[in-house]
């Protein structure tokens, strides 16, 4: 069997990391058009096309003039109006022509007046869709406007050939509306990455299901997909959750023997195999004693919750080697993990952002276990931050209601109200 572990928090980050690293790197990439593209992940700088905007044009609905016509004084005749997507005439001397905001500036202007400067303060009946110009109509304009004004000049947005969004950005609304609006209509993207999920024990029932005497429903698999889906993983679940090492094995290699010979349509074997549940040091520890001889290493990290640990690449008869990450079975020890290990193991590849640490006041104090780094539930209110629920790690309930989680370092034994702790966001507040 494989010799335990003892690391550190940063130790086994490092291990997380590493085992990961040349999987994510090397997945390659996809083109997806950008309906397709939500929350990817760039695989390439994109380096603008075109400019925008890609005409002069007006940023109000008014009158596109000539400034010089204006210092006189004297009402201006009301020329054709120009409607956003049209090709105006040129403006001639001595008219202001109706404009729509988006419009183009017809050749000769070099100012607009928004309609409310304008007396009268409203168009003329012909600037309506479909009605005919009426020649000989007037308005009166302000004497005095500065050229250039209410008009988006081309290119003052981006100009072609300007870097815009670099390899590794996390594709969103407002990214992909700037993609659409230079033209570009298919984005490359880092393929995403797949996970297969399971927890282990026979103690587990599915959400819905009837429960059996000492069986309690599965938090752990809903939970941990949530939080991969989020991140930006496919994730794929299995009903193996047998408390028996050898059917346990049997089943896991089935598995992922058969994914390996999945169709060229769908990725086969996984690149991550997380499991939660069966690595303590009970004696029916069912993932540790299924899998310690086949390449993942099981130990402890010194820290609370989410000490018990695994990872490794595993290696079953007739499969091919997959990484395996192993989270205790608690669902708070799980979630810590994936926020500690997982999640930013992955932030680089997948363009997340990494969860913000700070420096807050804690409302009230607390006591910490020596030698190992404590993460508590908490919520962060204002300036301040406040325990949420007690230490254990099966509490649900303060799970869901908590916003950070507070860390105090594995040297630290207490914490008194007001001193300063270091707070990670995650949920909402991040």
């Amino acid at each position: 069997m494989t010799p335990s572990f003892r690391r550190t928090v940063a130790e086994h980050q490092e291990a997380v990391s590493a085992l990961l690293e040349p999987v994510l790197t090397g997945l390659g990439s996809e083109t997806l058009m950008l309906s397709r593209a939500l929350h990817r992940t760039l695989d390439a700088d994109v380096v603008a096309p075109r400019q925008l905007p890609p005409f002069d044009n007006s940023q109000m609905d008014g009158y596109a003039v000539r400034t010089a016509d204006l210092a006189a004084g004297l009402p201006l005749g009301v020329g054709r109006p120009i409607a956003a997507g049209s090709m105006p005439e040129p403006l001639e001397s001595g008219q202001a022509a109706p404009i729509m905001t988006g419009a183009p500036i017809p050749e000769g202007a070099d100012a607009v007046v928004p309609i409310e400067a304008a007396e009268p303060s409203a168009f003329p009946g012909f600037v309506g869709d479909r009605q005919p110009y009426v020649p000989g109509t007037t308005v009166l304009l302000p004497a005095v406007v500065a050229p250039g004004s209410y008009i988006r000049t081309r290119g003052s947005d981006v100009l072609t050939g300007q870097p815009l969004l670099p390899a590794g950005t996390r594709l969103g609304p407002a990214q992909l509306g700037l993609l659409a609006g230079l033209g570009i209509e298919s984005v490359t993207v880092r393929v995403r990455p797949r996970a297969l999920l399971l927890s282990t024990g026979d103690e587990l029932a599915a959400p819905g299901a009837d429960l059996a005497p000492g069986q309690i429903h599965d938090a752990n698999t809903t939970m941990l997909s949530a939080a991969l889906l989020e991140a930006g993983w496919d994730v794929e679940g299995t009903d193996i959750a047998i408390d028996d090492a050898r059917s346990f094995t049997e089943a896991l290699a089935r598995r992922l023997a058969g994914a390996g010979q999945a169709s060229a349509e769908r990725r086969g074997t996984p690149d991550l195999v997380l499991t939660s549940g069966g690595i303590s040091q009970g004696a029916f520890e069912v993932v540790k004693l299924a899998l310690a001889a086949h390449g993942v290493e099981f130990g402890s990290v010194a820290m609370q919750p989410g000490g018990p640990q695994g990872a490794g690449l595993l290696a079953l008869p007739g499969t091919a080697e997959v990484p395996l990450l192993a989270f205790p079975g608690n669902p708070v020890s799980s979630y810590v993990s994936w926020e500690v290990f997982l999640r930013p193991a992955c932030c680089a590849y997948l363009g997340l952002p990494a969860r913000r640490m700070l420096s807050l006041p804690l409302a009230s104090g607390l006591a910490s276990p020596h030698g190992r780094e404590q993460y508590r539930r908490a919520t962060l209110v204002a300036d301040a931050v406040s325990l949420t629920g007690g230490e254990s790690s099966h509490l649900l309930g303060s799970l869901a209601q908590s916003n950070a989680l507070i860390r105090i370092p594995a040297h630290t034994t207490s914490v008194a109200p007001g001193e300063m702790i270091d707070v990670l966001l995650i949920g909402d507040a991040a």
